[in-house]
Order: C-alpha cells, then sequence, then structure tokens
C-alpha cells in the first residue's frame, strides 16, 4: 500500500503548502500551518456543514434531563496513593497523561501498577518505546515482580501499537512513550508536534471505543512543561506530574488536571530497592526535627487536594550587597517580592538592604496563597534571630493591605497540627472556630486580621 502524501494546511485561511513553511504563503499568518494526509477531511477540503451532512447525515439530539447519569466505575490500582491521585482507581477508556523528569520514577511507578492490576486479573499490556523487552524485564527483576505476567510490546509504529491493542483488548495499556510512537502518515520525525498529535488522538479515540484505559507517559521540558502541543493535556482525561529532586528518595505524583476527580490532589512515594512505596503520612517527610526551636522556622498547614499537610517553611535573612537577591525554592519568587513589600510597609519590617531566601523543606511545591503569613513569620522570625515557639503553626494569605484572609477548610488544617502534636496557631479570624462550637482540644488559637496584629501575637509568644 502506497504511504499517502501530506500537504500543510493553514488553520487561518485554508491555504495549502506542500511543505512546511513558518509563514503562510496565502494569508501571511505566523506558525498557522499544520501537516494533513492529502485528501483528508479538513478546513481546506469541508467548510460547509452540507457537505458534512451529505457524508455523514445528522446526529440525533437528546437533553440533558433525558439523559442517563451514572457514576463511573474504577479499578484501583493496587497503589494506595496512585489511587488518591487518580480520584480512586483508573476508568475503562480514560486517557492519562504522565510527565517528569529523566530518571524521577514514571516507568518504575506504571510497571508496579500494571501488574498489580494483572495480579488483581485485569489483563494489561506495557508497549515500550524507549527500552527493549528485555531492560523492561531487567526493571521487573529489580522490583521483585520475577513471576509478572504483564504483556510487554517493544513497538513504536502506531499503526501496530493500535492493531495489537485491538487484537488484545487489555484492560489497561501503558505506551511509554508518546514522544517515541510515530504514525506512517505523517512524514514528520518522531516527538514533533505533528506526530505527538495525532498517535495521541489516534490512542484516545481507540480508548474510547474499547474501553482500554490508556497511560501514556510525556517528556518534560527543560522548563518541566510537558513537551509537545499544548492540545495534548486538553485531549486526555488526566494529567499527572511526576515530581521530586532526584537527588532524595521522595516523589511526589500531582494531578493538574482530571475529570474524574480532585484536581491539585498529590500522592506521595519513597524510592526504595525494591521501587516506590506510598507514604501515608507526608507530613513527617516534609518537616525537620530540630531538637530546639531555631529562628526563620515556621510550619505551615497547606491543603493539597483533600488532604491537610504539614510542611515547614525556612528563610534566612542576610546582610546583601548592593543588588539584594530574592530567592524562593518551592514558593513563587514574585510573591516573595509581594510579601516582602506588605511587611515593610505594613508591619514595618524592612528587608531592603538584605538577601531573603526561602525554602520549602523537601521539595514539595506550595502553590496557595494560604503560604503567605507563614512565609511572613518566618522571615520576620531570621531577622530578628529569635525562634518561634515549639509547636508553633501558622497559615492565612496577606493581601496588599495587610489584610489576612481566610484559608479554605481552615478546621481540617488545625484539627490535622492538633494531631500531631501542634499546641499554638495564628490564624486568620474567619478560620478560628467560632463560640458555641466544639474547641480544638491541645490547641491554643490566636485569631488576627491584620499582619500587624499577627506580628504583635509573635512579639508576646517570646
Amino acid at each position: 500500500m502506497a504511504k499517502e502524501k501530506s500537504l500543510f494546511v493553514c488553520s487561518e485561511c485554508g491555504g495549502t503548502s506542500p511543505k512546511w513553511l513558518g509563514k503562510c504563503p496565502s494569508c501571511g499568518a505566523w506558525n498557522t500551518l499544520i501537516e494533513q494526509v492529502a485528501g483528508s477531511s479538513g478546513p481546506a477540503n469541508n467548510r460547509f456543514g452540507t457537505q458534512y451532512a451529505a457524508l455523514a447525515g445528522v446526529s440525533e439530539l437528546a437533553t440533558l434531563s433525558e439523559m442517563e447519569a451514572a457514576d463511573v466505575a474504577r479499578t484501583p490500582t493496587g497503589l494506595d496513593e496512585l489511587d488518591r491521585v487518580l480520584g480512586g482507581g483508573i476508568v475503562s477508556g480514560g486517557v492519562t497523561l504522565i510527565g517528569g523528569d529523566p530518571g524521577i520514577g514514571k516507568s518504575t511507578l506504571l510497571l508496579q501498577a500494571v501488574d498489580a492490576l494483572q495480579r488483581a486479573g485485569q489483563n494489561a499490556l506495557y508497549v515500550t518505546g524507549e527500552e527493549s523487552g528485555a531492560q523492561v524485564a531487567l526493571r521487573s527483576r529489580r522490583l521483585g515482580l520475577d513471576h509478572s505476567q504483564v504483556q510487554v510490546l517493544a513497538e513504536i509504529q502506531l499503526e501496530k501499537i493500535i492493531a495489537t491493542l485491538d487484537a488484545t483488548r487489555p484492560a489497561i495499556a501503558v505506551i511509554d512513550s508518546i514522544q517515541t510512537v510515530y504514525s506512517d502518515q505523517l512524514t514528520s520525525a518522531p516527538g514533533s508536534v505533528a506526530q505527538v498529535r495525532e498517535c495521541a488522538a489516534h490512542l484516545t479515540r481507540f480508548a474510547k471505543t474499547s474501553g482500554t484505559a490508556v497511560v501514556l507517559v510525556g517528556h518534560v521540558t527543560k522548563e518541566g512543561a510537558l513537551a509537545g502541543p499544548r492540545v495534548l493535556e486538553h485531549m486526555v482525561d488526566t494529567v499527572l506530574y511526576f515530581e521530586g529532586d532526584t537527588h532524595s528518595s521522595f516523589r511526589l505524583v500531582r494531578a493538574i488536571k482530571n475529570r474524574f476527580g480532585a484536581v491539585n490532589e498529590i500522592g506521595v512515594f519513597a524510592m526504595t530497592e525494591r521501587g516506590l512505596k506510598g507514604v501515608t503520612n507526608p507530613s513527617a517527610i516534609f518537616l525537620s526535627q530540630h531538637a530546639e526551636p531555631v529562628s526563620g522556622s515556621v510550619v505551615l498547614v497547606t491543603l493539597e487536594g483533600t488532604r491537610p499537610m504539614l510542611v515547614e517553611i525556612q528563610a534566612l535573612v542576610d546582610n546583601g550587597g548592593p543588588s539584594p537577591r530574592r530567592l524562593s525554592v518551592g514558593l513563587d519568587r514574585d510573591r516573595l517580592a509581594m510579601l516582602l513589600a506588605v511587611l515593610h510597609r505594613h508591619a514595618g519590617v524592612a528587608c531592603m538592604d538584605q538577601d531573603v531566601f526561602v525554602n520549602a523543606v523537601g521539595g514539595v511545591r506550595i502553590s496557595e496563597p494560604a503560604a503567605d503569613l507563614a512565609v511572613m513569620l518566618a522571615i520576620t522570625s531570621s531577622l530578628r534571630g529569635k525562634p518561634l515557639p515549639k509547636g508553633f503553626i501558622a497559615f492565612g494569605e496577606v493581601g496588599l493591605a495587610g489584610e489576612v484572609r481566610p484559608a479554605p477548610r481552615g478546621q481540617e488544617r488545625l484539627r490535622e497540627a492538633a494531631k500531631l502534636g501542634f499546641s499554638v496557631a495564628v490564624v486568620p479570624k474567619a478560620n478560628a472556630p467560632r463560640k458555641g462550637s466544639k474547641e480544638i482540644e491541645g490547641l491554643t488559637i490566636h485569631a488576627v486580621e491584620r499582619i500587624e496584629e499577627a506580628m504583635d501575637v509573635v512579639r508576646r509568644l517570646d
């Protein structure tokens, strides 16, 4: 069968070109030429609805009230932390994209998951495009999966992969990785924008029609974003990011998008000789063990999805040169600059000539604004050289006017802190227990409305 030729079609005007150009020769728009198989239905060939109707007919419509709503059935993977991120397990016909740095443990995690599903009676297929079958088998031996019955296919041609999937119909299929897969219908190299988009679209279509759950492994760029077109993340049902320092044994799996569960949920794993093991109490790994309280250290109760988690925020303020540095690890650097301005304007704490370094212990990334109050108290503690009391926690968003705004699900955060033995809390007034409600045993709560009040409370606690 002869290989079909491809054309490049402009997404703006519909003009065509036999080769890719940076600028459309018809309308002059930049970066709008998209590769298509010649003769396929696209914007240049089918522009009017009447043509589509003549070819395919008109579909029947139904109202929302007529449609039957049902909960999505999930199959647990056997890894509790992964199930937490997925929303309870894999979904038949669901497509999941997981990305992360090289060597972070993506293949290890997925091999453990498909082996657990295979042992539970779910037929699993592992498609490897970056390694040979022997290399995958060697990894399974290292993980202690000596008698694994997971089927392995070493292939990168899309048509052969889909033919195998259609013949075997596994419950779950892992494609490692989508950047190595190519289609004969396109002339571009594997990993190109057109190849990644088309291969992902065909695999997604197969998953929806067959009921096979498909997991795509994706490469990341130097900036940490998933490589390839942004539409790749829009096609799939779930997007997971594998985070962590390769020099540390702890890994985080974070859900960025999930049509079947909560977003921003995280799973915590520890890398061991036998693979990745779930961490049931992640707060323990994000808290440093100090024999005595030290200056510049504040414990924050953050919220990751449905899980309250305690993370230590450390700050170091030191004499700077003509151009003081502001560096943050695990926190937004621009927000740090804003908080320093609020500290100066509303609390009288000046750091203009000081180097300021802020770090979230354990390699965790905190994006929620509820970390503001803890960061500001840590900076003040380091600048004054006075540690905060033992068992001290804080959370709350700080506005430009100096007000301390409430954080979502504040009562759950306070209960988590009390459960782990913390005894003093500075929180927004709206998050403090209301009069007449049940108090949180063992926790003394100081409710504040402004950053100045929080500073006063800290001075009284010295």
